[in-house]
């Protein structure tokens, strides 16, 4: 039955096309082929917006959901440290000016592998405002820097407050500037030569070096 039917086909293509089987699937391959190169060409780009897409939500479902931020409070840089990426069940903080913030949901920017890795789990504000990927500025000091980085810094911090979650501040020795000392009690000032007691409420004069009355003189 297959070969008799196999034998119609060949009489068919031969009638209607003069060609042989072999040929005639040959050109049907290639005009195939010839197909969906052109069509290619001529493809609509919203074909790979949507395949992007679908390639995007199929990653966002296969990614665990990002947790809530949680409030740390004031750490220090050492705790800091511990939220750097590198133990995916806490969440990735960064500082700016000694204000922590959660950048968890950017996990692929400042998460381990990213791009700015390194600024997670520290205070890297000399780096931000540099643009800076050393070592060395890896830190909250700012001083020495220009109108141009303090600028750059700026927009950081702006970009950061309205796009995270503020979720702590960073303490550190040092940072702020030292207040004046305030004054308790009233100090005395003791001019020893003139033995002049001087209190913000009076002035005493020690008169016992003083030369003698004019009574004992004239005695």
């Amino acid at each position: 039955m297959a070969l008799e039917l196999w034998q119609t086909l060949k009489e068919a293509i031969y009638a209607y096309t003069g060609l042989s089987p072999v040929v005639f699937f040959t050109a049907l391959a290639l005009a195939f082929a010839i197909y969906q190169v052109i069509s290619g060409w001529f493809a609509s780009p919203f074909d790979d917006v949507n395949r992007h897409q679908r390639a995007r939500s199929l990653a966002q479902e296969d990614e665990p959901p990002i947790p809530q931020p949680v409030q740390v409070g004031e750490i220090t840089e050492e705790e800091l440290k511990q939220y750097d990426g590198s133990d995916p069940q806490k969440p990735l903080l960064m500082a700016i000016k000694h204000q922590i913030y959660d950048v968890t949901q950017s996990r692929m920017f400042y998460g381990p592998g990213g791009p700015y890795a390194l600024f997670a789990g520290k205070d890297a504000s000399r780096a931000l405002a540099k643009m800076s990927f050393e070592e060395k500025d890896l830190t909250w000091d700012i001083s020495g820097l220009g109108p141009f980085e303090l600028d750059a810094l700026q927009d950081w911090e702006y970009k950061f407050v309205s796009k995270y979650a503020k979720v702590g501040t960073v303490i550190v020795a040092g940072s702020e500037p030292e207040t004046a000392a305030s004054v308790s009690e009233p100090v005395e000032n003791v001019d020893r030569d003139a033995h002049v007691t001087t209190t913000p409420e009076k002035t005493v004069v020690d008169k016992s070096d003083e030369a003698p009355a004019e009574t004992e003189l004239k005695e």
